[in-house]
């Protein structure tokens, strides 16, 4: 990873010392990440099967369009996402993590304001 001259740190230190600071940054960097972390194996599967889009998702049973959104990180069918990282050795893992307690309190005092 390139160094910032100006900052002498990478652009992934960058946004991981933003993610400290800013709590909605942070929010947004976690889900990202996350989504990185379910859409690489696919477009790495694609890439070292020298398949497109369209190959892929006729490979499989769904549409162009299906897998170009998942490639993406919109996962509107977690059954679709399902059925394409099965087909490239993978599976979901869905888990419940406990919000910090601050976060808790807020997400609590945002329902009850509605």
């Amino acid at each position: 990873m390139k160094k910032n001259i100006h900052l002498g740190m990478s652009v992934d230190e960058h946004l991981k010392e933003l993610a400290r600071k800013d709590p909605e940054f942070r929010k947004l960097y976690e889900i990202t990440e996350q989504k990185l972390a379910i859409v690489k194996p696919i477009i790495r599967y694609r890439i070292d099967h020298n398949l497109t889009q369209g190959q892929l998702a006729k490979k499989i049973g769904v549409t162009q369009q299906h897998i170009s959104k998942i490639e993406n990180g919109e996962f509107s069918s977690m059954e679709t996402l399902g059925k394409v990282l099965r087909y490239v050795g993978f599976t979901i893992k869905l888990e419940a993590v406990p919000l910090r307690k601050e976060a808790a309190h807020d997400h609590h005092d945002h329902y009850a304001a509605q």
